[in-house]
């Protein structure tokens, strides 16, 4: 009995292995070929695309690793040995040495991503100050080109007669208040600069305040979408190199010995 059930369950853990075996095999390379396909066309020299093929070869990490385990668990579940002359002649062999080779990949991409992010950020500073720069020279141009405005308005307004302004007050296009401006200016036009001045500060002053406010969310953006790629893509590729370090240089050490 005992006989037969051992014969009987060999050919059901060779069909597993078997699976298990093929299985690992299709997925550690179709993962592969999506990890190193999927960057066509290659721009090695920009920083942009650096990023972003370490980020993918990351985020796909571990499915050729949970492949490699597969594969290596059919020889598990198989049990038989074969006497091989050499043991680069053992399929896993190679899966250890591709394991090895990906699990010091994951380890230089680590501080290569970090030192990517850290200066795409610092192009990205600078990018968002130049902005701020130039949004305050359009400023100047507006302002000039407002309180132009503005005094041609209060010019017109002072030739206006009384019943002309209590009109303008009336069609609601002039408020009470501005009504009374109007005829202190008529009484004091000398005061005409100074209030455009003040109104250019004013305006100045809280234009100012609107594109510092941009500029200090655009940067706070910035670092905080590179923090976490960096440490999500750092800390990722670290997992990877020591979970492919294990499989590979444990398995190359101990291969003569399964």
């Amino acid at each position: 009995m005992t006989s037969k059930k051992l014969s009987s369950s060999r050919p059901v853990s060779s069909l597993i292995a078997h699976i298990l075996k093929t299985v690992g095999i299709v997925i550690t390379l179709a993962a592969l070929l999506d990890m190193f396909l999927l960057p066509i066309p290659y721009q090695l020299a920009e920083q942009q695309w650096q990023i972003n093929f370490v980020t993918a070869f990351v985020d796909r990490g571990i499915v050729p690793l949970v492949g490699l385990v597969l594969f290596l668990t059919g020889f598990a579940v198989d049990g038989s040995s074969v006497e091989r002359k050499a043991a680069w002649q053992d399929p896993r062999f190679w899966a250890f040495i591709l394991a090895s080779v990906l699990g010091v990949a994951y380890v230089l991409m680590f501080p290569f991503h970090l030192n990517n992010v850290r200066l795409a950020n610092q192009s990205a500073i600078e990018t968002v100050n130049q902005q701020a720069t130039q949004a305050e020279t359009e400023l100047n141009e507006r302002l000039q080109s407002e309180i132009e405005a503005r005094r041609q308005q209060i010019s017109q307004l002072l030739t206006a007669s009384d019943d002309q302004i209590a009109q303008l007050v009336q069609g609601g296009q002039l408020t009470q208040e501005q009504a009374e401006v109007v005829k202190r200016f008529k009484a004091e036009p000398q005061s005409v600069e100074p209030f455009l001045k003040q109104q250019g500060e004013e305006l100045q002053t809280q234009l100012q305040t609107e594109i510092g406010l941009r500029k200090k969310q655009a940067q706070e953006a910035r670092r905080t979408e590179d923090l976490k790629s960096g440490l999500r893509i750092g800390i990722g590729s670290l997992l990877l190199a020591i979970g492919f370090s294990i499989v590979g240089w444990t398995g190359l050490r101990n291969l003569r010995q399964m």
